[in-house]
């Protein structure tokens, strides 16, 4: 039953008549007293669906959490750990903001969704997850970034509503953290299809916007709302309280950063000559820009979003639901600060893929860790599942709901897909493919004449010793690349490599006194006597002698 969906009565009603005991949603225990059937238990239990708040930040990484970084503070944050559930293995399937959202709306992989950039909008009949929850009664609300494609078609704002939510609150493109643009112009949000001034700090005034709408929905139903930070993305600007925090404290540069040999011995070549680059240490966005510096405004800029988070906690327990309101905090991607001398994301390494992913609410357990690959497609069938909703067979996703609940799953993924397609505008990262497992992450380059990478995530968590080159991981290179390229040939266009129209020639300036380019791998250097050379064209299952084969053509 392809995009069917029962409302909550109805799931009610067909289970209870059939006299399947329905398990209860979390945060509603059974009741005190004897004589009661679990049937009628099990009813009363799920009579009132949860409510879900979701809530997204911008390029928040997944160590940046006060009780993960020692640098910062995060109280509310680490109220949601500490009370709830830290799912530490969380990545995303795209380290790039639009892909990334689409993901999360419509729980697929960016291949099968299409929204392959931040220039290219979802395909025409693109359905949301909210539109499932409005169906089965929910009052939802979408409230800050969209940012999904660049280019509005005819007749539209980039900012208008979409669909699945009912009250919409939003602005152009990434929006601005003050009202007056840096040229001059006033920064506008679009409230319901309405054009409106924005009048404060943004972090700020989109939770008035969601505090508002929370006090002024119908109480009679549930509530879904998508409160979707700015922050903390780029270019990072604190709230005026918090400009000088954390001025007593010191930013570490990551030990990758340096520019030797040792940290960039197995690399690929497009990393260290990345770093002179639009998105490398040294040329950052093609100025002068210190790094360490920088990251000290993302901290500070973050303070907000706790702030906010803090304001959402209030409102509940001031309103009465504290225990029947499940909230998430989710970052779209993570972000780098010098390591491997890059900055920014699109990147498969871990400080660009993997993410703070909390839950908080009665009825998941407490202070919490899931150890388990959690992922942004997790997030529709997820919210799907604590709404009471059966998920759609589009969504390549899983729900989240019963690790939250403390509940195992021996049929748990073992491996996640990354992918990202290169983009004219930022020339320097090229397309990748990644597969990330619990133990290792190998990575592939299309069209590029570079090493690959594999990782044994065990051992060495910062990824700085590549293991494609050794002879005793070339099974593990062989297993992970042919699970890499059937989870890619799993879409609805077959292996294929999307892209979007050129129009500039991009940012590919270097910084002329900085790091030059860098030498092709010591494995790669040949001298033409040896004899075994055209052994590198066979299949490396045949060469790690795990099955026999013929040596590729060539």
């Amino acid at each position: 039953m392809n995009g069917f969906k029962r409302n909550w009565a109805n799931r009610i009603l067909a289970k209870a008549t059939a006299g399947i005991l329905i398990l209860a949603l979390a945060g509603c225990n059974d009741t005190e007293g004897g004589g009661e059937s679990a049937v009628q238990k099990s009813t009363q239990s799920v009579s009132k669906p949860k409510n879900v708040i979701y809530v997204l930040t911008d390029d928040q990484r997944y160590d940046e959490l006060g009780f993960m970084n020692p640098v910062i503070d995060t109280p509310n944050m680490d109220r949601m750990a500490a009370e709830g559930v830290h799912f530490e293995n969380a990545f995303v399937t795209t380290a790039l903001c639009s892909p990334s959202r689409a993901s999360i709306l419509t729980g697929q992989y960016m291949h099968n969704h299409g929204v392959v950039d931040n220039n290219k909008p979802p395909r025409e009949g693109t359905i949301f997850f909210p539109e499932y929850l409005q169906k089965a009664g929910y009052n939802t609300a979408f409230v800050g970034k969209w940012h999904m494609g660049e280019l509005a078609p005819a007749g539209r704002r980039l900012d208008d509503p979409q669909p699945g939510f009912d009250h919409w609150v939003s602005f152009a493109g990434q929006g601005h953290y003050y009202p007056i643009k840096p040229n001059g112009e006033q920064s506008m949000l679009n409230i319901n299809g309405d054009i409106v001034k924005q009048k404060g700090y943004i972090t700020d005034e989109l939770t008035d916007y969601a505090v508002d709408w929370l006090d002024s929905r119908d109480s009679e139903e549930p509530f879904f709302m998508y409160l979707s930070h700015k922050a903390v993305h780029a270019n990072f600007a604190p709230a005026q309280r918090h400009s000088q925090q954390y001025a007593d404290r010191t930013i570490p540069v990551p030990d990758s950063q340096a520019d030797t040999p040792e940290n960039y011995e197995g690399k690929p070549m497009w990393v260290k000559n990345q770093r002179n680059s639009w998105h490398g240490v040294d040329f950052p966005y093609h100025s002068s820009l210190d790094v360490q510096a920088y990251k000290m405004r993302y901290h500070r800029a973050l303070s907000a979003v706790d702030d906010s988070l803090g304001r959402l906690f209030q409102w509940l327990e001031d309103n009465g639901h504290a225990d029947d309101t499940i909230v998430m905090l989710m970052g779209d991607n993570g972000f780098m600060f010098g390591e491997h001398g890059l900055i920014d994301k699109r990147n498969a390494y871990e400080e660009s893929m993997r993410v703070p992913l909390l839950a908080w609410g009665n009825g998941l357990k407490t202070n919490h860790v899931v150890k388990e690959i959690a992922a942004n497609i997790d997030i529709a069938p997820t919210i799907l599942d604590i709404a009471g909703v059966e998920s759609p067979e589009q969504f390549e996703g899983e729900s989240l709901y019963s690790l939250a609940q403390g509940e195992s799953d021996s049929q748990w993924r073992d491996d996640l897909l990354y992918e990202y397609y290169w983009e004219f505008n930022y020339p320097s990262t090229p397309t990748t493919f990644a597969l990330r497992t619990d133990d290792y992450k190998f990575i592939t380059y299309h069209g590029l004449w570079d090493t690959e990478e594999l990782y044994d995530m065990r051992t060495d968590p910062k990824e700085m010793h590549n293991l494609i080159h050794d002879p005793e991981s070339l099974a593990v290179v062989a297993d992970l690349r042919s699970k890499l390229f059937a989870r890619l040939g799993d879409s609805r266009d077959g292996l294929s490599v999307p892209y979007t129209e050129k129009f500039s020639h991009g940012a590919v300036f270097r910084e002329g006194e900085r790091s030059k380019a860098a030498e092709f791998p010591e494995q790669w250097l040949r001298d033409g006597s040896e004899q075994d050379l055209r052994n590198f064209m066979k299949p490396d299952k045949v060469r790690a002698g795990l099955s026999k084969g013929k040596p590729a053509a060539h």
